[in-house]
């Protein structure tokens, strides 16, 4: 089993295990903690062009291990992150799901493995990580949609000492993909140079009560794009039920040597969502302005309601139109059991001088066990089907089983 750790990563752990047996080691395993998450993914891509489907099951592992604090006035933690995943049934002909990693001649792996680690320091009401990290801000958010999910490697510090206030910042310099072992520079989707760099980020969040939210992030990849983040997110009850509404906006353009080229994309995302008993209704609406597409991290996951299963309706000019419903069973007396549907509609778009129109529906029914010998053991079936007007049309299913163990 191939383990990839960087020397950074590597050197940190090692000054942390030295540093353990002086400070209160019984405090360090005290609140230890560790799950071991299984799933069965089965995923088939179908391209209604005529061109070959992509079609992979596999099964992975993902173990999450951390210990506590030392008791000490800087606390000293850590953090372990292994990944595996199996191939069970793959060719040469269907691969490429993303699922597992492809060697040259076109054949899927039969097993890929890698360990993270990552060193805790905490002071007060200061936290600082340096190792694997899933960076979840607006403007980065790694990619959990397959087997194993997308993990990077940097520095964030967290802050909480103000009553109602989140600071958070960090460096990020490699990134691993979510069917690969190999750590990478970071560079952006699209991108077809081999030169990647870093990327840097700085943000805020603060809640002026319990209804209502703002949240202000920065990010640079440095030499490719800067991107400001602005949202707001207010619930209020309305009728029998509570009104959230949720606004994003983005600024992105060039930065330093832009060797993507220009970047100039503005983007407005809003999800007015009604929620009473079971049911949640939303409307959303989407545009792009300006004369690219929204920038974003390599395989990493747009923070916007149009990041559908397939398409992320953020061309140069697009308008996107969505309808989302979802039902959770338990209140009708079915713990455990989900249902959800929602409807993309893209237009005014341009793709490399193409007019670009696309619509997607995406449906996905989901249940957890709740008690007995069995409980926690979930299953999950999606269905996505894309039009559009400058890419492969699609039909995806996937099919999830998924079980969480908690080891100690």
């Amino acid at each position: 089993m191939r383990m990839l750790l960087s020397t950074s990563t590597l050197a940190c752990a090692g000054v942390m295990t030295s540093l353990v047996p002086d400070l209160a080691v019984a405090e360090f395993f005290k609140d230890s903690q560790a799950r071991l998450q299984l799933r069965n993914y089965y995923f088939n891509d179908d391209y209604r062009d005529g061109g070959n489907d992509r079609r992979e099951w596999a099964q992975g592992f993902i173990l999450k291990a951390q210990s506590g604090f030392t008791e000490s006035t800087v606390g000293f933690g850590m953090e372990a992150l292994g990944l595996s995943g199996i191939r069970l049934d793959s060719s040469r002909t269907h691969a490429g799901t993303g699922l597992l990693p492809v060697h040259d001649d076109g054949r899927a792996a039969s097993e890929y493995s890698s360990l993270g680690i990552t060193a805790k320091l905490r002071w007060q009401d200061t936290l600082l990580s340096t190792g694997t990290l899933l960076p979840k801000i607006p403007v980065l958010v790694y990619n959990d949609g397959r087997l194993l999910p997308q993990t990077f490697q940097g520095t964030q510090i967290e802050y909480t000492g103000i009553d109602r206030l989140y600071a958070h910042a960090g460096h990020l310099d490699k990134l691993k993909a979510r069917n690969s072992t190999d750590s990478v520079d970071i560079f952006p989707q699209g991108y077809s140079g081999s030169e990647g760099t870093d990327f840097d980020f700085a943000g805020l969040r603060y809640d002026l009560s319990k209804q209502l939210s703002m949240s202000t992030y920065y990010g640079e990849l440095r030499d490719f794009y800067r991107q400001q983040f602005y949202g707001l997110v207010y619930t209020a009850p309305a009728g029998k039920g509570t009104l959230t509404t949720d606004l994003r906006y983005f600024i992105s353009d060039d930065a330093g040597a832009g060797r993507n080229g220009a970047v100039d994309a503005n983007m407005f995302s809003g999800l007015l969502t009604y929620r009473r008993a079971g049911h949640s209704l939303g409307f959303g609406y989407q545009k792009v302005d300006g004369s690219t597409a929204l920038p974003y991290v390599s395989v990493s996951t747009v923070y916007s309601f149009s990041n559908a299963s397939i398409g992320k309706f953020i061309q140069p000019g697009e308008r996107t139109w969505m309808l989302r419903y979802d039902f959770d069973f338990a209140s009708v007396g079915v713990p455990g059991l989900a249902f959800m549907t929602r409807y993309y509609h893209g237009s005014g778009g341009d793709y490399r001088g193409l007019d670009a129109r696309e619509h997607e529906t995406n449906t996905q029914l989901k249940y957890v066990i709740q008690d007995g010998v069995f409980r926690g053991v979930g299953a999950e079936l999606r269905r996505a089907t894309s039009r559009n007007t400058y890419a492969s049309d699609r039909d995806n299913v996937r099919v999830y089983l998924t079980y969480e163990i908690a080891l100690w």
